[in-house]
């Protein structure tokens, strides 16, 4: 997911992108545990996405108590 994409969502629905996104990154995590994850880049790639929407998400907040 895109920062562009990112920013275009409601900070609800990015609330709940960031709660799918990490069960999604729980699941890849206990999967490589037990040897079943072949592409185990895309746990980088999951918690990258992480990363971006807490930050979009805290942004969005601070301009919300700012206005």
């Amino acid at each position: 997911m895109t920062t562009k994409e990112i920013n275009e969502l409601a900070p609800a629905e990015i609330t709940a992108k960031l709660r799918s996104t990490r069960d999604e990154l729980l699941q890849l995590r206990l999967r490589k545990h037990t040897g079943q994850v072949e592409k185990t880049h895309t746990i980088r790639a999951l918690r990258k996405d992480v990363a971006r929407l807490e930050t979009i998400l805290t942004e969005k907040k601070s301009k919300q108590t700012a206005a």
